[in-house]
């Protein structure tokens, strides 16, 4: 299990979302396959991972499933490929 926190930034887009630092740090541990994420944030309603961090996690488990849980206990899943249909990965650049 890797845990990874948002790092806010004062310029927005140089800010980490947790699920990136988590990645970030799993590959530093040498960990490239994933089963599952879940987020838990603070938020009423679960959040989904935004579109980068879909982006990253997608060239490591394109059908990850994901459960996220909001503030009030409300449970939300889907999986990543329902999040990102038709993504830009690795295979992409070998058909260009």
């Amino acid at each position: 299990m890797f845990t990874g926190c948002n790092v806010e930034n004062s310029s927005y887009p140089v800010g980490i979302c947790a699920e990136r630092a988590a990645v970030a740090t799993a590959v530093a541990a040498g960990q490239q396959r994933f089963t599952a994420l879940v987020i838990v944030s603070e938020a009423e309603t679960p959040t989904s991972p935004c579109g980068m961090c879909r982006q990253v996690l997608v060239e490591f488990a394109p059908t990850l499933p994901i459960r996220s849980y909001g503030a009030a206990g409300v449970e939300g899943a889907w999986t990543l490929d329902a999040l990102l249909a038709a993504p830009f990965t690795g295979d992409s650049l070998r058909h260009a």
